[in-house]
């Protein structure tokens, strides 16, 4: 059979499955059947060969297997593996949500943005509507406030126009559509950051919710919720896994409890810790964030504030930063309010998975089936093994990785979520791991282990306890999540890649295309090269007569005047001496007189000079 084929059949009995499910009153959805599917298949006690040409009584088996264990609500895996696949198709990191809600609210805007930017108003009338276009714009964009709300529309408009009047609508026409689309974002920008004064000086902000003292409350609320659950499942979590040691000490006690059933209440209460411990770790971060982001709202309103000072007009090259600045920052606090409902919404929808839980092992039971039996939590566990440490010298081909010859001891991604490697498939239990003890080091995976004899046991042989755990992540598939065993399945990926790709194991196929620059080197062609014997003759020819020519010029009465001239100069440059000392001289001035210059009555003329000036000594 094609792998076409093979693909098309797998659809057909997932469907099929969807359907009986849904006929029963129960819907599932493909991505929790197509995982049904493949760990059924999995599962050894159910003895599916996948390798034997698949028959229409064992299609027809398979089908009825997954319904009955879709349908069982006493099935602790079940809940587990549910709750593993609304984790991997509903959570998202801070950025990924961030990244998704900032599309989200452009595609909103793009038709608003579209028809303002492709607008050509002509009339007073037309650009009159652009403009009501445009505070709707910052109206929908800062999302302070409705659109319905009159005093609101007022507030805006009157913000708007203090940036932006109506005599520059003609230049933002005027400009092309990605400046246009930028003036707008500027706009929103500056527009929020003043209603935010505004509604810090009291004199506007209408519908501005106090979003800094929302989240002060909000957080802390949620983080305490998020304890809680850890406590609770902490606490059940040490129960089961008392009440398996000593079910595995003692076969006889408690003998109406099945220690199967057991074993998955244990896991799902481990898979339900792990999801906890990374919702709190998100709401830790959106308090630091949000920590952060009061200091510096605070700081910038106060500089705000230090630079209007009630002056009649401001400069805008001062103010204006500061409203973007605190429109960002405002931003910021929108996006942790979208945050917090998102981890809000995760927690209550993680908490109906858990319940379940109760209505297994109700509370009273578990008290009676407690009786004289330790219960022993994970710090308690620890202690109890921080005083030893395996030998090295015992083993000469393992390597044992300790905090003082380690770097970065603390950040070495450790195998099996941090659980013990020899108690998942020798006792089925999740033991917290000692990295204090060491940390074996085989084929570049770490493992760590719950105490000193369970690190030695496991070095003697660890590719056969390593198979050990995969064949118990086989009878329970949950574990396959919990235990991050994707690279021993990898044609079982987590639930969010295989809503497309269902059960089939990847074929390794891939478009890829390379491309390399025309010339990677500068070019080096000599462009005055010539090959051809016949045009170099033809140059050497033209060269030869070129000395034998004369150039001659003449010039006519008409056209001499008429040549062109230019004349270049130097411009003055001011320069200037400096000497030791000033001084200065006088000196007589020069008085010479002439007598008989206009002539008498003699022909001859008869001049007299006469030098009155004053000899030198007499100055």
């Amino acid at each position: 059979m094609s792998c076409d084929q093979t693909q098309s059949v797998i659809k057909k009995i997932i469907r099929k499955i969807g359907q009986e499910c849904a006929a029963q009153g129960q819907p599932v959805s493909e991505t929790l059947v197509a995982f049904m599917v493949k760990a059924i298949v999995l599962d050894p006690r159910n003895d599916f060969n996948v390798d034997q040409i698949v028959e229409e009584k064992d299609v027809q088996n398979l089908i009825q297997f997954c319904v009955t264990r879709l349908r069982d609500t006493t099935d602790p895996s079940l809940t587990t593996i549910k709750m593993q696949v609304y984790f991997d198709t509903n959570y998202a990191s801070r950025a990924e949500l961030l990244k998704e809600q900032h599309r989200v609210m452009e595609e909103r805007l793009a038709p608003v943005v579209r028809d303002i930017t492709n607008s050509r108003p002509c009339v007073p009338e037309e650009m009159e509507n652009v403009y009501r276009k445009i505070i709707n714009y910052v109206l929908l964009s800062s999302d302070l406030g409705s659109p319905t709300d009159i005093e609101v529309v007022r507030e805006v408009t009157a913000a708007l126009q203090s940036v932006f009047p109506w005599s520059e609508m003609i230049t933002f026409i005027s400009l092309s559509k990605k400046n246009k689309e930028q003036q707008l974002k500027s706009l929103a920008m500056l527009v929020t950051g003043i209603r935010l004064f505004n509604k810090e000086c009291r004199k506007g902000g209408r519908s501005i919710d106090n979003l800094p003292a929302i989240l002060k409350e909000a957080i802390p609320s949620a983080t305490q919720t998020v304890d809680e659950g850890l406590n609770t499942c902490h606490t059940l979590a040490h129960q089961y896994t008392a009440l398996l040691e000593s079910m595995q000490e003692d076969q006889h006690r408690c003998a109406q409890l099945s220690p199967f059933k057991l074993k998955e209440a244990l896991f799902s209460a481990r898979q339900y810790e792990a999801f906890l411990c990374i919702l709190l770790s998100d709401a830790i971060t959106s308090a630091q964030e949000v920590e952060k982001m009061n200091v510096q709202f605070a700081a910038t309103m106060e500089q705000l504030k230090n630079t209007v000072q009630n002056k009649d007009s401001v400069d805008t090259r001062e103010v204006f930063p500061l409203f973007v600045a605190l429109s960002n920052l405002w931003t910021s606090f929108q996006d942790e309010m979208l945050l917090l409902r998102f981890l809000t919404n995760m927690i209550n929808d993680l908490q109906q998975f858990w319940e379940i839980q109760s209505q297994l092992f109700p509370e009273e039971t578990l008290t009676s089936l407690l009786e004289g039996v330790t219960v022993k939590s994970d710090e308690e566990r620890i202690r109890e093994t921080m005083g030893t440490r395996v030998n090295v010298s015992d083993f000469k081909n393992q390597e044992w990785l300790f905090p003082e010859t380690t770097d970065n001891f603390d950040q070495l991604l450790i195998q099996y979520h941090g659980f013990c490697a020899h108690a998942i498939g020798v006792r089925g239990l999740t033991l917290p791991g000692n990295p204090a003890i060491g940390i074996l080091r085989h084929k570049e995976r770490c493992y760590v282990f719950s105490s000193k004899e369970a690190a030695y046991i496991f070095a003697q042989d660890p590719d056969k306890f390593i198979q050990l755990n995969i064949e118990k992540a086989k009878e329970h598939a949950e574990l396959i999540q919990l235990l991050e065993l994707h690279h021993q399945f990898e044609y079982l990926a987590p639930y969010a890649q295989t809503r497309n790709v269902y059960l089939m194991k990847p074929t390794t196929k891939c478009d890829s295309a390379t491309q390399t620059d025309t010339h990677i080197l500068p070019p080096t062609i000599v462009t005055s090269y010539e090959w051809n014997e016949w045009e170099l003759r033809r140059k050497a020819i033209k060269l030869a007569n070129l000395r034998r020519k004369i150039t001659h010029a003449m010039q006519t009465e008409l056209s001499h005047m008429r040549r062109d001239n230019c004349t270049q100069v130097y411009l003055p440059k001011d320069v200037s001496t400096q000497t030791k000392r000033d001084n200065s001289s006088s000196v007589p001035r020069p008085q010479i007189f002439l007598k008989g210059l206009r002539g008498g009555s003699f022909p001859a003329t008869h001049m007299v000079k006469v030098d009155l000036t004053r000899v030198v000594d007499e100055t």
